[in-house]
């Protein structure tokens, strides 16, 4: 292999078990977007033996694709589908959200015609400002998907805006505007089985967030939510990015190098090219770095589709085909998923969900002893 993803089954369990026992309820692993980068099939297997009660997919067809792998765990749909695709998530046996009444009643029409039971959460916009109606006008929109005879409803929640940054106000502001809706169907009876609203920093910072179900995702991943926002101590990342030197040459002064020279040799330089590029996902940039024989090179020049190339002045002993950690760790030195986004400019999310499919993922499943889990 030139270049992988090498994943810690392992890592991932033990975050899994970590923010169980933290939490205190039921977890919806959250597998969207190719489970972050770390294959979704995989983790939703590994998430499945671990006893997860959801997992979380953004999209119908996510959800189709697990269970077309045999993955039978509760699966949350939890963006935007439309009524036509209720059949497939039918035959899927998928949970829907819905947040607006033309698509329930969408939904609930698609369901008759199918003599179908679709299941749905409704989603509440409690501040995100992104999907969801008001929760000041959910009850009567809760009645209503209640009394339909071919929707259930399964579950409701909303979505935290800043549960990951130091002020707290906007997170307790947005619990409390929950809460009242959830005061009003408590009196209705019409509280569904599951309420949730934590996201991995949702469920780290803010206990009363956590309700019947908590919703990680970059934390079973073992990446802080934000600087901010830490992982606890005994969370361990799951993935390292790696390739090989695939050619090491000394330069001239006054050389040129990679697109537009944006870096020139000052002097006579030893270089090399390591087969991995923003195709495979990292970052086109001119801040790249990477461990070569357990010590830190930098980039010189701007990232290329397939290659970047890095200065080797200060690793003489580096040769061709020599392994290279672009995030990970190697010997005593490591390079972090959050030291990359902020040289990027970005945030942890981008950079793991930004690994491309193009690079083989290895899967290792490293022992636990030293988890303490």
């Amino acid at each position: 292999m030139m270049t992988w993803f090498e994943i810690d089954l392992g890592a991932i369990r033990n975050n899994i078990r970590r923010l169980r026992n933290l939490a205190g309820v039921p977890v919806l692993a959250v597998v969207k977007a190719n489970a972050y980068g770390h294959g979704m099939v995989e983790v939703s297997r590994v998430a499945e033996q671990e006893g997860v009660e959801w997992l979380g997919v953004a999209r119908v067809e996510e959800g189709a694709q697990l269970r077309k792998e045999g993955i039978r765990t509760k699966i949350l749909v939890m963006g935007y589908t439309a009524p036509e695709s209720v059949p497939m998530a039918l035959k899927d046996n998928l949970t829907l959200t819905v947040f607006h009444p033309e698509a329930a009643q969408g939904y609930q029409n698609q369901a008759a015609a199918m003599n179908g039971e679709l299941r749905l959460h409704v989603k509440f916009d409690s501040g995100m400002g992104r999907l969801g109606m008001f929760p000041e006008e959910g009850l009567d929109f809760i009645r209503w998907v209640s009394e339909q005879p071919n929707l259930t409803l399964d579950g409701v929640f909303t979505h935290l805006a800043c549960a990951d940054e130091p002020e707290k106000k906007t997170t307790n502001d947005q619990l409390a505007r929950f809460d009242l809706l959830l005061e009003q169907l408590e009196q209705g009876k019409l509280r569904p089985r599951w309420v949730h609203a934590a996201n991995s920093a949702g469920t780290l910072y803010f206990p009363k967030a956590r309700y019947d179900l908590v919703r990680p995702g970059i934390a079973i991943y073992g990446q802080n939510p934000s600087p901010q926002a830490p992982l606890p101590v005994g969370f361990q990342p799951a993935m390292s990015f790696k390739s090989r030197l695939s050619s090491i040459k000394t330069l001239p002064p006054k050389h040129g190098v990679s697109y537009g020279h944006r870096y020139m040799t000052s002097k006579a330089e030893r270089v090399g090219v390591i087969s991995a590029g923003y195709a495979d996902g990292y970052r086109r940039s001119d801040h790249a770095f990477a461990l070569v024989r357990g010590k830190r090179v930098r980039g010189t020049g701007i990232v290329c589709m397939d290659q970047l190339v890095v200065s080797l002045d200060d690793v003489p002993e580096a040769k061709i085909g020599d392994e290279v950690i672009l995030f990970g760790q190697q010997g005593g030195e490591v390079i972090t998923v959050d030291e990359l986004a902020e040289a990027w400019g970005t945030i942890t999310y981008e950079v793991v969900c930004a690994a491309s499919a193009r690079p083989f993922r290895l899967y290792i499943d490293r022992a636990e002893d030293n988890r303490g889990a």
